[in-house]
């Protein structure tokens, strides 16, 4: 396993734009990983995916002042990111952490959290939450390695209209 350093740092509008084209490109491909392990596992229909990820999406969500965009870098080249949403004073929610599957297991997705646990924190942040579904252990792992603590488990009515268990984390960085 190397332990490759990503430059981790806040979103521009035109980063967020590089983003969205590289997220789009991703779930494309039908038969890659992004595809089967962000849409066909979750039944999420690829219209629903693709205005999720529209640069107008990200861009409108960055301008409303309650998200953040962290992206991580390799040589110039986008990897991966984080989106936190402030929920209250000092509530924010780990919206959507992503590596792009070449860079998976890397320890990039660990680096990245923490860059932005502590910029959070900075910002009065005390709790950061994060939900996961039930049976994705491999997010589930991740975040019970990096400090997040059970803290719930709900059935909920997913926007396209499937029933999603989800698993909520809860962490209050130091």
């Amino acid at each position: 396993m190397s332990d490759s350093m990503a430059i981790v740092r806040v979103a521009s509008e035109n980063d967020l734009k590089v983003l969205s084209r590289k997220l789009l490109e991703l779930i494309a491909d039908e038969d890659g990983q992004a595809y089967r392990e962000n849409v066909s596992k979750f039944g999420i229909p690829y219209e629903y995916v693709t205005r999720a990820f529209s640069e107008a999406t990200l861009v409108a969500a960055s301008k409303s002042g309650n998200s953040k965009f962290y992206l991580a870098f390799e040589n110039g080249t986008v990897i991966g990111f984080a989106q936190m949403i402030r929920q209250q004073e000092t509530v924010a929610e780990l919206d959507r952490l992503i590596i792009f599957p070449e860079h998976a297991r890397k320890g990039i997705g660990t680096q990245l959290l923490r860059e932005v646990v502590i910029d959070q924190r900075s910002e009065g942040i005390q709790t950061i939450v994060v939900s996961a579904g039930k049976q994705e252990e491999q997010a589930r792992r991740f975040y019970e390695k990096n400090g997040f603590r059970l803290t719930n488990e709900t059935t909920i009515d997913a926007p396209w209209g499937k029933k999603l268990t989800l698993v909520t984390y809860q962490l209050h960085p130091e």
